[in-house]
């Protein structure tokens, strides 16, 4: 029975719950940066995931709240075996996919275990690398086994791209991002605008929006422009050293959201003169981190020594990284260049802030004797023809855990290993702590792997960023908290 309700289509079941839709609210329309241009699809384990479309059309089973600590979503609640081997989760009953079809726990087994799958190729696949297999125990039970003991378990599978999928539906999922969540997909088109509708069935509430719209547009200024004539209304990404235009304006409402996600500089470990630890070394130490917050932040970030490792995050190795000249021209030395290096910096404007900080690091690098040319790159091709590829290159990410985040950018096995980081002690760190039960322990271990990035890492992490989050002030409801933790459903518009 279940099979055949999945072979209603996605659009159809719209147009029969579209008479339900009368009392929802109106159209919210936001934006996207088109990151992975023609790639761009709705399967979050993909490295073309739209994230503002799958953020509000699929749901984990396990989530942040709204003040960061991990709660159930499609699973109800959870437990470990006595040596954390083993979790066994309970799920939510009477929770439907967009297509009719029951959520279950071969749902769970489907979708878990096909990030684990190479022809994927998942980036997410190394987060995930510790589950061997999943047990249905019943339709609203499994166990899931792991090659470890691992106690923060749980706190891995709030991963932003660890959605729920239908079993059986990987070949469609990109096209039609099916899911439990608030929104249903009417129409994706990654290069215009991608349509989403309300589901009224939707188990935590019938949504406040009857419909999103997210559209692409490549360019951050252009996005800020969208913003400010209407055409969407809400913008996540807005430099701070514009904040000006909107504060004191009746027509938007701004608030400042502190997060764990980072702009930087990566330079690849693989590629002379990178490919000496002193040198990196005397990079990252050229560098005035609160002169870069405060220039291109506005002081609205928290410095960072290189780690990822959100300042919120119970393992964040709280470091001082001050500026220092003196050493980081004895390291150049040292390495075999006493008279300094070159180096040319790849920015675009995919990222608002990414040219301003390429400008402040090339005044900062001259002081230790590096010469930074700032190179502008297209915005459109930057993630597959930029990033990974040039020697030095700028680089964001999202808030992760520190588990997920140590290993998805630094593990030597890991795909995206954006730096080419390559470190055995470091990789050991960090089984290490994956398999230690006592907290201190595993603290420590994570910490130890902080320290090793501070010493040898191929990337520059200056700040963690402070969100400049800016909406019309027809928009309601909105939570003011990091993206992935925002109730969707309970957002509404004027």
């Amino acid at each position: 029975m279940k099979n055949i309700f999945k072979t209603i289509s996605v659009s159809l079941l719209s147009i029969l719950l579209s008479f339900s839709f009368a009392n929802a609210g109106g159209v919210f329309k936001i934006s996207h940066d088109l990151g992975f241009g023609k790639d761009t699809n709705l399967d979050a384990i993909t490295k073309g995931r739209l994230f503002q479309v799958v953020i509000m059309t699929q749901n984990r089973l396990v989530r942040k709240d709204l003040k960061g600590v991990t709660s159930s979503e499609l699973a109800t609640d959870w437990s470990a075996n006595s040596d954390a081997t083993e979790w066994t989760f309970n799920l939510r009953k009477g929770v439907k996919f967009h297509d009719g079809s029951e959520f279950d726990a071969e749902d769970v087994k489907y979708s878990l275990m096909r990030v684990k799958d190479p022809d994927i190729g998942s980036p997410a696949k190394k987060s995930m690398s510790s589950v061997t297999d999943i047990e249905v125990v019943d339709s609203h039970t499994v166990k899931m086994k792991l090659n470890t003991s691992f106690a923060d378990f749980p706190l891995l599978l709030t991963d932003y791209r660890l959605r729920m999928i239908p079993s059986g539906s990987g070949d469609t999922i990109g096209q039609t991002g099916v899911g439990t969540g608030p929104f249903i997909v009417e129409s994706f088109d990654p290069e215009g605008t991608t349509v989403l509708k309300a589901n009224a069935n939707y188990w935590e509430g019938a949504p406040g929006l009857s419909e999103v719209h997210v559209i692409a547009i490549p360019d951050g200024e252009a996005r800020v422009q969208a913003l400010l004539t209407g055409q969407i209304h809400m913008n996540r990404y807005v430099p701070f050293a514009q904040k000006k235009i909107f504060d004191g304006n009746s027509k938007f409402d701004v608030s400042v959201v502190p997060t764990g996600n980072w702009r930087g500089m990566v330079m690849r470990t693989d590629t002379a003169p990178f490919d000496n630890p002193k040198v990196r070394k005397a990079v990252r130490l050229a560098v005035d981190r609160q002169e870069l917050v405060d220039l291109v932040m506005g002081g609205a970030a928290t410095v960072a020594c290189d780690t990822p490792v959100a300042p919120s995050d119970q393992y964040r190795l709280n470091m001082d990284c001050p500026q220092n000249i003196s050493k980081a021209k004895n390291l150049l030395r040292e390495a075999g260049y006493p008279n300094g290096i070159e180096m040319v910096i790849h920015v675009s404007t995919k990222e608002p802030t990414w040219p301003t900080i390429g400008e402040v690091l090339q005044q900062q690098f001259a002081k230790a004797n590096i010469k930074a040319e700032v190179k502008m790159t297209p915005s459109k091709s930057y993630w597959k023809e930029t990033w990974m590829k040039k020697a030095v290159a700028m680089t964001r990410w999202n808030e992760r855990p520190a588990d997920s985040a140590l290993h998805e950018i630094y593990h030597s096995g890991a795909k995206w290993n954006e730096s080419y980081f390559k470190n055995a002690s470091f990789d050991k760190n960090l089984a290490d702590a994956r398999g230690q039960l006592d907290f201190a322990k595993r603290k420590a271990a994570y910490q130890n792997a902080q320290k090793t990035l501070w010493e040898e890492s191929g990337t520059m992490i200056p700040y963690h960023v402070s969100k400049l989050v800016v909406t019309s002030s027809k928009v309601k409801n909105l939570d003011e908290v990091e993206v992935f933790s925002v109730r969707w459903h309970k957002v509404s518009i004027d």
